[in-house]
């Protein structure tokens, strides 16, 4: 694709009824990084891009007037998958803060090691060694 260096060209987009909780087990227990938070006059997050990574993810809060949040405004959990070095160091961070584990991490036939959790508002999260796309 034109203009992309290299950089991802899918993002996963969530809505959360509570952003602000969303981005702060995001950052604090998961090892995302806030890049931007940007809040409407109501105090809610109007959007929010947070890596990890090379990835990136964008949410906002639920509560919106435009074609998207309408779109979403009935939408169920997501299930995203996220590549980090460490599973297990990455497991122990969130388990000190308090994340529900669905799986513990767990070494996968296919030659990755994930875990799995979920977030306060049901988005499954998965953390692993695999990187789709990568050779070797």
């Amino acid at each position: 694709m034109a203009g992309t260096d290299g950089l991802p060209t899918i993002f996963p987009t969530l809505l959360y009824d509570d952003a602000k909780a969303a981005i702060g087990v995001l950052t604090q227990a998961l090892g995302f990084t806030a890049e931007g938070v940007y809040e409407g006059e109501d105090g809610s997050v109007v959007h929010a891009e947070l890596s990890c990574g090379n990835g990136r993810v964008m949410l906002g809060s639920r509560r919106g007037e435009g074609v998207f949040a309408k779109a979403m405004a009935g939408a169920g959990p997501a299930g995203v998958y996220v590549v980090v070095e460490d599973v297990d160091a990455h497991h122990a961070r969130a388990v000190e803060h308090g994340v529900e584990v669905l799986m513990p991490p767990t070494d996968q036939d296919y030659g990755s090691r994930d875990y799995m959790a979920r977030d306060a508002e049901g988005n499954v999260w998965s953390f692993g060694t695999y990187a789709p796309g990568a050779s070797g």
